[in-house]
């Protein structure tokens, strides 16, 4: 049981985070491929500035289901073969972000997977999620950056992590899914060095 939980989570977790609401919902509703709208990210950002908030919020959470899901089913794999859940949930974060970003379904063009990071982290110490929460949703309603707010919040949740005893390994596997995600906004990173990238507001699109 020990080894196949090794070998059945990963599979899960990519399996189940390659599915990808904003690509679904995108070609099902409006007969478009939102990698061919907008930024050409399929992710909640980008649908909602394309599409509107109508189902936008709906994409929003769905995804943060799909990281919930995921680390639930990881923690208990891995508290059944003996082992501590937040190390479950996060060996499972590594491979459901790599579900996101290069989903088999979509030809592995796929989406930056901060939702999915963001909801892992509840699941891995609630309070570094509230704290990396916060942060995110302070800095989106001042600096109105939401690839800004994604990283800070994010690395903040890191940071919290540790300070509140995280294992080494689960801190590990944490900090690497973020260290990816925010390698996966390095175009973003460009445009706000540039001036260039665009606000992002609660409202209608």
């Amino acid at each position: 049981m020990k080894i196949i939980a090794f070998v059945l989570v990963p599979v899960m977790a990519y399996l189940l985070s390659g599915l990808n609401p904003a690509i679904i919902f995108s070609k099902a509703v409006y007969k478009k491929d939102i990698r061919n709208e907008g930024s050409g990210n399929p992710g909640f950002t980008n649908f909602k500035r394309v599409f509107g908030g109508k189902l936008a919020w709906l994409v929003f959470a769905l995804d943060i289901l799909k990281g919930a899901v995921i680390s639930v089913i990881a923690g208990l794999i891995f508290a059944a073969a003996g082992y501590e859940w937040d190390l479950g949930v996060g060996y499972a974060a590594m491979f459901a972000m790599l579900g996101h970003a290069f989903p088999v379904y979509y030809g592995f063009k796929g989406g930056k997977g901060f939702l999915v990071a963001l909801s892992t982290s509840f699941f891995l110490d609630w309070r570094a999620g509230l704290i990396g929460t916060a942060v995110m949703v302070i800095l989106v309603l001042t600096v109105k950056y939401m690839s800004f707010a994604t990283m800070c919040g994010l690395l903040c949740a890191v940071i919290a992590y540790a300070a509140f005893g995280a294992g080494f390994l689960p801190l590990l596997f944490y900090a690497l899914c973020v260290g990816f995600m925010i390698v996966r906004h390095r175009e973003n990173i460009i445009r706000i060095m540039d001036g260039t990238e665009k606000t992002f507001t609660l409202g209608h699109k």
